[in-house]
């Protein structure tokens, strides 16, 4: 007689009970505004599925994520921290909170940083600029990570701080069951220059079960600003994350979105950027390294509104053992958008025969005077290429890892940031001989101080001045 064993179904009423919605609430002390935007999103949590279009729901890799026990509440020790690099914003989310330290001589210019709390007593008009992107998530992840929103700030430079600012936001994971849902919303001036590095560890040591990292990003960028703003995602294989980053861009402004994908087991990336101003340029640039049973599902969405914009979005994938990547990119031009050039390539990397990864272009050109293009693959590693290193006396091992890193650093050498290939090396290092990148106090992964530089594809991101 055959035997059929059935996997158990995590139940969503169990991730999160109503008592917890509404104390949370009551403990950070809601406007009635975001109570109910709180309460709506967990209602929706229960009900939308984990990808919204039918379309892909085949493709999305989010088996075993069983969030059952997280608790948004808890509370414990900081972690240690590093000094905050000199002249730099430094945030660090932890299961203490959130601590901000901004120096003097910004506060004198009129840079702020005003907490979750303090923003719940800003004016109506912030406090709904504030919470725009936390409006009716459409996926069951999205609408989690709404309703338990515990972290958050708004950072504003103002319009004419043009000396380069450096910010480090850091995120570190320390305690079972332990789920932090930041809301992070960043004005930038006309003519500013920001570099923007958010970083995600976890501390040593087992957790107990799966734990939440949430990330909601809006940038607004005015007229002139440039902001390169770069994700290291590496917490360990107990986290199950969900990034969404919205972006608006004005005027001739310059951004840069950049996202590394080192760690964590399941995770979701929803990156949208308008380009409502005219002479607007963004590049997207992505790399995801997966193994074990990691999983990555990325979607882009580009959209051209303004007229002589440029865009480019760039993802590249190195997938070994059972890991999965997905990875589907959006480039829309509105009608009026003439003169748009943009550019989408999406390409993976295969290392064994249990990896698996999707590549899924897609353009909307609603506009004649256009230039837009794409390119997708998925393949094995060259065969011929692993010869000609083994015929050079190399190892197998070695030349396939050879390779791997060379296909990332394709995306890495066309980033704005001086040498982030070589700062980036050792932590993909760590991930290829499959240690975890611990958080612990003496030894903070961390990045060091950078700086914006120009690349060959765009020698005109190189700033004056040193960004720490």
């Amino acid at each position: 007689m055959c035997k059929f064993v059935v996997s158990a179904v995590p139940r969503f009423d169990q991730w999160l009970t109503p008592d917890e919605v509404r104390g949370l609430s009551s403990a950070l002390s809601d406007p009635a505004s975001f109570a109910q935007n709180r309460w709506d999103s967990y209602e929706r949590f229960l009900l939308l599925p984990f990808e919204p279009n039918p379309l892909y729901r085949g493709y999305g890799y989010f088996t075993n994520v069983d969030l059952s026990g997280i608790d948004p509440g808890v509370r414990g020790a900081a972690v240690a921290r590093p000094k905050p690099l000199p002249g730099a914003i430094q945030i660090v989310h932890d299961a203490a909170g959130t601590h901000a330290e901004v120096p003097a001589q910004l506060r004198d210019r009129g840079v702020r940083v005003r907490s979750l709390g303090e923003m719940w007593g800003a004016s109506s008009d912030e406090l709904s600029d504030f919470l725009r992107i936390s409006e009716e998530p459409t996926d069951r992840l999205s609408a989690l990570s709404v309703a338990l929103t515990n972290r958050g700030y708004r950072l504003e430079v103002p319009d004419g701080v043009d000396e380069p600012i450096r910010v480090q936001d850091l995120t570190v994971l320390s305690i079972p069951h332990e789920a932090i849902s930041v809301l992070r919303s960043v004005r930038a001036g006309a003519k500013s220059q920001l570099l923007f590095t958010e970083e995600v560890f976890s501390g040593p040591g087992n957790s107990e079960g799966q734990r939440l990292y949430a990330s909601a990003t809006d940038l607004g960028l005015s007229a002139d600003a440039k902001m390169v703003y770069l994700t290291v995602h590496a917490p360990d294989l107990k986290a199950v994350s969900v990034y969404r980053r919205y972006a608006t861009s004005g005027p001739r402004t310059r951004l840069a979105w950049m996202f590394s994908g080192l760690g964590g087991f399941r995770t979701k990336m929803r990156n949208r950027t308008t380009l409502s101003g005219a002479g607007a340029h963004v590049d997207d640039l992505q790399t995801y390294f997966g193994a074990q049973a990691q999983s990555y599902d990325s979607s882009i969405d580009m959209t051209h509104v303004a007229t002589d914009t440029h865009g480019q979005s760039i993802t590249r994938g190195v997938f070994r053992d059972e890991s999965r990547g997905m990875s589907r990119g959006l480039v829309r031009i509105e009608h009026e958008a003439r003169k748009t050039v943009s550019f989408l390539s999406e390409h993976a990397m295969l290392l064994s025969r249990g990896a698996r990864s999707d590549t899924i272009p897609i353009l909307e050109i609603l506009c004649r005077d256009v230039k837009a293009t794409h390119s997708t693959s998925v393949a094995p590693v060259d065969p011929e290429r692993v010869f000609y290193l083994e015929s050079r006396g190399m190892h197998e091992s070695e030349a396939i890892r050879m390779i791997g890193e060379g296909y990332l650093s394709y995306v890495l050498d066309r980033a704005p940031i001086e040498g982030i290939r070589d700062i980036m090396y050792p932590s993909l290092a760590a991930r290829w001989d499959g240690h975890d990148i611990h958080w612990s106090e003496g030894r903070f992964p961390s990045l060091p101080a950078l700086s914006v530089t120009g690349t060959e594809a765009s020698p005109e991101w190189r700033f004056d001045t040193k960004m720490r």
